[in-house]
């Protein structure tokens, strides 16, 4: 005699609903179990269908007011997406194709329930994918278009080579600045002189004496026959160069003073060192205007310019300040660098400028010091930085590394290291100051082996267009 054993009710309920709840959960989650599974095109309708009724359940009856007030917005979104004059072909295709899943879901006022297999009622399906999604809806239920990332081709540059060597200091190079009129540079060192030298041949005119201790920067003005220098004697000095004599001095500083930029169109010159402030003088007076303070350590590097900020500094506490001149006080403080910014340098033609870092050489856009990109190199000590008028960005490490940037898209096209001069150790490899001439041809350095070596672009490069700009 065969017995039959009946299911209690509870038991047979509670395996339906779970059947359709894993039902339920498959569909969902199909294009991560498995392609093949499910056509992509139901599981994104189920997804889109579970996201709507979550999060609109309670919004499916809107005032008459409201719903006309959206179509309203719905049809002038759409009359200005009609006058764009063109749109990204791949963005035309994502639209329409989530256009057609959301019309297919059906317009039922029924709720969730176990025969409804994922569909859940919603209103007007116009009225959710342009008023509720609008404009920005890009596939897997994301309410927001991300913006495509813009890929940068590298604008080529001539590789450079080295075309002279000049000798003559006894000490390191640690200062150098090319006159207005690119006949001739100054270089000061660690010898106490600074020395002028003929730009074309590299032949020595002359050479001054008066500081004490290395001489760390140096600066000739566009509009006097003057040159000013600073040292690690506290000193700055103004030259006359029709005397070849100092006529000013700058009494101020406390410590020794690593750096000095002219305003470009005041007669003010700025000086920053090692008791941590940057101070602004008048020139003709020699008293000091402001007392830039802020930085908590040595301030290695000042930059001027004529828009604000007029002052910009780099400092051994790791961050760079942008100054407002009138005021004497900071506008911002830039803290991306992890270790101390010891080199700036201003595009000559764009607004912005490059610091560099032990950890990166990094790019700014002026007046705000946005941040633009990391420029690639190997991770030296930077001692010195310079740009010219084509975006080539020079990087000068303690290590004896060059490195040749461009610009615009941060590619390293050149990295090599300078030889040292024969007789000197290959630890007296290193960069410590640079600047490209006025024309940007020609790129001077100083260097730890006491020379000064002068590079030049590669006339027989050529260019590989499959690459580069």
């Amino acid at each position: 005699m065969e017995t039959s054993v009946s299911k209690d009710p509870t038991i047979e309920k509670m395996d339906e609903i779970l059947t359709q709840s894993a039902k339920r959960t498959r569909i969902l989650f199909s294009t991560s179990y498995s392609q093949t599974a499910m056509d992509e095109q139901d599981s994104q309708r189920a997804k889109l269908t579970s996201k709507i009724h979550d999060e609109y359940q309670n919004l499916r009856t809107l005032p008459e007011a409201l719903i006309r007030q959206q179509k309203e917005a719905a049809k002038a979104r759409k009359q200005a997406t009609a006058t764009k004059i063109e749109e990204a072909p791949s963005d035309q295709e994502e639209k329409s194709s989530m256009s057609q899943i959301i019309e297919s879901i059906p317009e039922s006022s029924k709720a969730l329930d176990g025969k409804n297999e994922g569909v859940v009622a919603i209103r007007s399906k116009d009225q959710f994918s342009s008023d509720v999604f609008g404009d920005t809806l890009a596939g897997a239920g994301s309410l927001v278009r991300r913006a495509r990332a813009k890929i940068i081709k590298p604008v080529w540059h001539a590789p450079w080579k080295l075309m002279r060597v000049i000798s003559g200091h006894l000490g390191w190079v640690r200062a150098v600045t090319v006159e207005p009129g690119n006949k001739w540079f100054a270089t000061g060192a660690g010898d106490r002189t600074i020395k002028i030298w003929d730009l074309a041949s590299g032949t020595l005119k002359l050479s001054l004496t008066g500081h004490i201790a290395t001489v760390r920067g140096l600066e000739v003005s566009p509009r006097h026959p003057y040159l000013f220098s600073c040292g690690e004697d506290k000193m700055v000095k103004c030259w006359d160069l029709e005397q070849n004599k100092v006529i000013r001095h700058y009494h101020g500083h406390l410590s020794g003073v690593y750096a000095l930029s002219l305003h470009p169109t005041l007669d003010v010159l700025v000086t920053s060192g090692r008791d941590a402030t940057a101070r602004v003088w008048d020139m003709r007076t020699k008293q000091a205007v402001h007392v830039l303070t802020g930085h908590t350590s040595t301030v290695s590097t000042v930059k001027c310019q004529e828009a604000d900020p007029q002052v910009i500094t780099g400092s051994m506490d790791n961050t760079i300040r942008l100054w407002d001149l009138a005021a004497g006080k900071t506008m911002g403080v830039l803290t991306h660098h992890k270790k101390s910014v010891r080199a700036l340098a201003l595009h000559p033609t764009e607004f912005g400028f490059v610091s560099g870092s032990a950890d990166a050489v990094k790019g700014w856009k002026c007046p705000e010091g946005t941040f633009i990109q990391n420029y690639e190199r190997k991770k030296a000590i930077i001692n010195a930085l310079a740009v010219n008028q084509d975006g080539v960005v020079f990087a000068g490490g303690d290590d004896g590394s060059l490195s040749f940037s461009d610009w615009k898209s941060g590619y390293n096209f050149q990295s090599q290291d300078t030889i040292v001069q024969p007789g000197s150790l290959d630890a007296e490899a290193g960069v410590f100051c640079s600047t490209f001439d006025k024309t940007g041809l020609r790129l001077i350095t100083g260097e730890a082996d006491k020379t000064i070596k002068i590079y030049k672009e590669d006339e027989t490069a050529i260019k590989d267009s499959s690459f580069y700009q």
